[in-house]
């Protein structure tokens, strides 16, 4: 049997049992066992973690563990530039494009309002989730533990949060993007960009209170959904600003 002295970080602690957490712990070790596998059989999934170091050494998931190695493993931080030692994957996760499960349609049309590419099917199996986060290399966005263990999936992240509005600060903070909101340029019912379009040719499309009070409107190149600055807009609009403002203010909580 092989013995190794494992130590998780920041969130990475909420997947372990509490008498496991915020400490290092001494883990016996299947023989020939990879990093990978000791970090999924102690609760992790792989898509949670962004580096592994190994006696001071960044190693890859499929490092086995020796008689005393001592691993310390860290969780997904794009506020820090990790790729000079990124050993675990072929590239940090920093092409912020999701695929949200059937469970987390609130949390995709606010990323969309903020104007994050975000794919979400209520329909959508697991299956299907793996294949368009492997064939469009997407973050699987999920609060199922079991889906972020697939062998196949190289970026996820478990949404802690139960509401729409705190999966989405959660998931703002957690990746660092307060910076790179884009809001209102993604349809938010299939995900398409928007685009300007003149006033004169929605005048049938849009209520005729709507055309009446504004100047500016949006289509969407996809469904041809038409958007204008509504109600609805000034409401989001100072969501993400109140967001954006209270993240950025937010001290790391990767520390």
């Amino acid at each position: 049997m092989t013995h190794a002295t494992f130590r998780f970080y920041a969130e990475l602690n909420d997947f372990l049992p509490r008498d496991r957490r915020q400490k290092e712990c001494s883990v016996n070790c299947a023989r020939d066992a990879t990093v990978k596998h000791m970090i999924e059989a102690l609760g992790v999934p792989h898509t949670e973690v962004e580096l592994v170091m190994v006696n001071g050494e960044s190693v890859g998931f499929e490092r086995r563990i020796a008689d005393g190695d001592r691993i310390a493993v860290y969780p997904l931080c794009e506020s820090l530039d990790v790729t000079p030692i990124l050993r675990v994957r072929e590239q940090a996760l920093r092409d912020t494009r999701f695929v949200a499960d059937a469970h987390l349609g609130g949390l995709a049309r606010l990323l969309r309002i903020a104007g994050f590419d975000t794919r979400f099917e209520n329909t959508a199996g697991d299956n299907d989730i793996v294949a368009l986060s492997r064939d469009e290399h997407r973050i699987v966005l999920t609060r199922d533990v079991e889906l972020l263990k697939r062998r196949e999936l190289t970026h996820g992240c478990y949404v802690r949060a139960i509401k729409p509005v705190e999966q989405f600060q959660e998931i703002v903070a957690r990746l660092d993007l307060a910076s790179c909101f884009h809001p209102f340029s993604l349809c938010l019912e299939c995900n398409a960009p928007l685009v300007g379009i003149d006033k004169a040719s929605v005048v049938a499309r849009v209520p005729p209170m709507a055309y009446a009070c504004h100047e500016h409107f949006s289509t969407c190149e996809g469904c041809h959904r038409v958007y204008w600055e509504g109600t609805h807009w000034r409401r989001m609009r100072e969501m993400l600003d109140s967001i954006s403002a209270h993240t950025k203010a937010a001290p790391s909580a990767h520390a």
